[in-house]
């Protein structure tokens, strides 16, 4: 387990961190980021913008004042669309605790139900996810606009 983990409100203070932890997770996922040498830099533009603008609710796990992994709510009210933990502190209950605390933020907020997505071959996301109390409802060619390319991707549900 992560040993004292704060989840709190991203600050503008936290974008580049949030931005590079992001990217760090991507990076070192080998089915998320085998596609080419353009890739890398378009989809790190992309973690750091996506930071930096503060459109969507982005919530970080401060462990020992270090970002260690964040998570976002950006469209549909019941959609995550973002849960990435850095490769060093993965499998050591930051994304769990992330996605806890969205659940009680929804449910607080009447949402009866959470949705996330991923890549359908990101066995690691699909487990923990599960654990949690999702369920997959389908599986689809989408377009990733930040590697600005299609890929598969699985839907998963929670009932709240």
């Amino acid at each position: 387990m992560v040993s004292r983990v704060l989840i709190r409100p991203m600050t503008e203070a936290d974008a580049e961190s949030v931005g590079e932890v992001g990217f760090a997770a991507w990076a070192a996922n080998p089915v998320l980021n085998d596609f080419g040498t353009e890739m890398p830099e378009r989809v790190h533009r992309a973690f750091c913008n996506f930071a930096a603008t503060g459109s969507a609710v982005i919530l970080v796990a401060d462990c020992d004042g270090e970002i260690v992994g964040w998570t976002a709510r950006d469209g549909d009210a019941d959609y995550i669309s973002d849960l990435w933990v850095h490769p060093d502190h993965q499998g050591k209950g930051a994304g769990r605790a992330l996605l806890e605390h969205v659940f009680s933020l929804m449910k607080r907020e009447g949402i009866g139900k959470a949705r996330i997505a991923t890549h359908a071959r990101n066995a690691g996301a699909i487990r923990l996810y599960e654990r949690c109390g999702f369920v997959l409802v389908w599986r689809r060619i989408e377009r990733s606009e930040a590697m600005q390319m299609d890929v598969e991707k699985v839907h998963l549900e929670k009932a709240l």
